[in-house]
């Protein structure tokens, strides 16, 4: 007898229900994947040996349920991605300081998505008073500092589901901001922003999302980041241009708009 491997592609074929408790399932799908994708653009393969040029940097959650090209249904080569428990943006992580700094001087991404998700199991850990551990332990506090943040309206919600659905939106918006701290992220969007004519608008552009794994959605999340950031500027920005006379734009500022 058969079944079918745990594979995105409904038309790849059946393989022996033995190799799905071996690490052979990942060759013999990936065998599949490759042929199939060979019928369908026969010079896939060449182009992505070229190079990347990805518009997206993805900042998401580690977790198995939340692979990135696979919710947005995009192929390979579409997406710069950097994974963690919770979709932290620690700035003493020089895993994600790194990615984002390769992304945004190297890559010049137009666009980072930082996406959170419900049911995060790091998020919920990080509301639980119990000792998970070191490292994972300091991890989770940073988490910790999140709910602290918001701690009025957070213990406002009595349903623990609720307020967890709620942590992981905070959370995201507080990575989102560490974003709009970052030296490199500040430094792009003043150069994208003295040339405005050639690239169109104010990059990277910082998007906070949420994806539902028990529905498949993935949502923006209705807040206006620069109405979060506003207090923060004269704090953490680093980069300031004169846009016009006695008028100066930071780094941290809007993307789509001209300062008035």
């Amino acid at each position: 007898a058969t079944r079918g491997l745990h594979v995105t592609h409904p038309e790849v074929a059946e393989a022996p229900a033995y190799l799905e408790n071996s690490v052979e399932e990942l060759f013999a799908n990936n065998l599949q994947w490759r042929e199939s994708l060979k019928q369908k653009d026969p010079e896939f393969f060449t182009r992505m040996a070229k190079g990347q040029k990805p518009r997206y940097l993805w900042i998401g959650c580690a977790d198995s349920r939340v692979p990135a090209e696979t919710i947005c249904g995009l192929p390979p080569g579409s997406l710069f991605v950097h994974r963690n428990i919770a979709n932290m943006v620690n700035n003493v992580d020089v895993s994600a300081m790194s990615v984002i700094q390769f992304a945004v001087t190297v890559l010049k991404v137009q666009h980072i998505v930082i996406c959170g998700h419900y049911n995060c199991g790091g998020v919920m850990a990080s509301m639980k008073n119990v000792d998970h551990g070191s490292p994972l332990e300091n991890w989770l506090r940073n988490i910790r500092d999140v709910y602290r943040l918001h701690r009025e309206e957070l213990d406002r919600i009595g349903d623990m589901d609720e307020r967890g659905k709620r942590l992981v939106e905070l959370n995201v918006v507080e990575q989102a901001i560490n974003l709009y701290k970052a030296r490199t992220v500040q430094a792009r969007r003043v150069e994208t922003m003295q040339n405005l004519s050639k690239y169109g608008f104010v990059q990277p552009r910082i998007h906070p999302v949420v994806y539902d794994p028990g529905t498949g959605e993935l949502r923006r999340l209705d807040v206006l980041m620069r109405e979060w950031i506003r207090d923060l500027v004269p704090i953490y920005n680093l980069y300031s241009i004169e846009t016009s006379p006695q008028v100066e734009w930071d780094g941290m500022g809007c993307s789509m708009t001209l300062p008035p």
